[in-house]
């Protein structure tokens, strides 16, 4: 109960500022009102023991689709069936998880109130709880393993500096962990400090981001998005995706300073947040750049004449990175948002750049910095230079691509693995 009162101390201050989110025309918080009471929709009826999968948002989320996947048909190749359903914190993590696994098993996760876990636990009745990388909320944790559900751990990740934010409330932080079943830790140093602060089973099983991403650029999604955005066939892409300002400014410099010595070059932006698609509007037309949006072409041909677009809907980013050549990967310049998923446009074999703040992939990029398969950029003039190397050099481009690439798929496992752990759990498979 003590931290009943505390989370309602904190959501009375919090109040007028989820009301500015609503009415500022910013990203909403995600179903405040079901989220404190845990008045979640009905859920299917289980015909099949369940797993409830939880990831924050839209990375999360994908990467809980695939493990889902993987649940199945391992389950399936021991002759049993696993339903999945998955919960989510944000606007766009729900949006996706609607998508990815349908809009009846998809629902808001609870704030950490007893009284709404336990009503979302009443409701759910999972047999099994999956947490998306670093989720750990005391109430959750406690009232689910009151129950003798197991809980899971995937793909889990642990900062340097959340250790040390950890280590400063051991004594919690080793009572909630207790309550984890398996930590399935990305990199044996994640793993190191999930031990030391006190949970009792560890496996270290890679990263689930080398599996959660495409690589195919075969793929009929991918010609669909070329031929909507009347990209011709010997376009050069240069994307940048996920980003923050001003990171759409310093791409927008680049392509302009190289557009006309490159007239096959185009540039997309994917915003990390699309309810900053007007503000990006703006600095297009401010910029005097010829451009279009992503939603206009749905119901309109592309015009040939824009050589930018600016993709304005969510959950495609997956597939956009498979129409480029260059790749800038953003929340990565400013050193407050710790970096996005550079794998995915690895995996395509694009020429990858990103910023030198990139703590939430720390072993991801260390992975492709050991290969030589991406580059780090500091600023909008060494952009400027990345880009225009590869515009140069073509060989060099996809020689670094080629890297990339090759790099993805030969660390790929760990989606397997973590999904073997999760059915041992449920003592599904031997």
């Amino acid at each position: 109960m003590l931290f009943d009162l505390v989370y309602l101390v904190v959501a009375l201050f919090a109040l007028p500022w989820v009301a500015w989110r609503r009415l500022s025309g910013r990203r909403p918080v995600a179903a405040p009102w079901i989220r404190f009471t845990g008045a979640i929709g009905a859920l299917p009826a289980a015909r099949s023991p369940r797993v409830w999968l939880h990831g924050v948002s839209v990375g999360e989320v994908q990467l809980l689709a695939g493990l889902a996947a993987e649940i199945h048909r391992q389950a399936e190749a021991a002759g049993r069936s696993i339903e999945c359903v998955v919960s989510s914190s944000t606007t766009t993590g729900l949006e996706v998880a609607a998508k990815r696994f349908g809009t009846e098993r998809t629902f808001p996760c609870p704030l950490d109130f007893t009284w709404a876990v336990d009503r979302v636990l009443d409701r759910v009745q999972p047999d099994l709880l999956v947490l998306g990388e670093l989720e750990l909320w005391p109430n959750l944790l406690a009232r689910t393993a009151r129950r003798g559900i197991p809980i899971v751990v995937a793909n889990a990740r642990m900062s340097p500096r959340s250790a040390a934010g950890y280590a400063r409330v051991a004594t919690l932080v080793h009572r909630m962990l207790r309550c984890v079943s398996v930590v399935v830790a990305r990199s044996p140093e994640d793993g190191a400090r999930f031990t030391v602060l006190g949970a009792p089973r560890v496996v270290v099983a890679g990263s689930m981001k080398f599996d959660g991403v495409r690589g195919d650029r075969g793929l009929p999604e991918i010609a669909r998005l070329r031929a909507l955005a009347g990209f011709p066939a010997d376009a050069i892409v240069f994307l940048a995706g996920s980003t923050q300002a001003p990171e759409e400014s310093l791409a927008l410099e680049t392509f302009r300073a190289l557009e006309h010595a490159h007239p096959r070059l185009r540039l997309v932006i994917v915003p990390r947040h699309v309810e900053r698609a007007a503000e990006i509007a703006a600095l297009l037309d401010h910029a005097g750049s010829w451009w279009q949006r992503r939603s206009q072409l749905d119901h309109e041909a592309a015009d040939p004449a824009a050589r930018v677009l600016l993709v304005d809907t969510t959950g495609e980013l997956g597939w956009w990175w498979g129409t480029a050549e260059i790749a800038f990967v953003g929340g990565s310049l400013d050193g407050r948002r710790g970096g996005q998923n550079m794998l995915e446009p690895a995996a395509y074999g694009a020429a990858v750049c990103f910023g030198p703040h990139t703590h939430n992939f720390a072993r991801e990029v260390e992975t492709l910095l050991a290969a030589e398969a991406a580059c780090v950029v500091g600023d909008g003039p060494a952009l400027h230079s990345f880009v225009s190397r590869c515009l140069t050099d073509p060989t060099w481009a996809a020689t670094l691509g080629a890297r990339a690439a090759a790099t993805v798929r030969a660390h790929r496992g760990a989606t397997a693995t973590t999904a073997r752990l999760i059915l041992e759990q449920m003592t599904i498979v031997p």
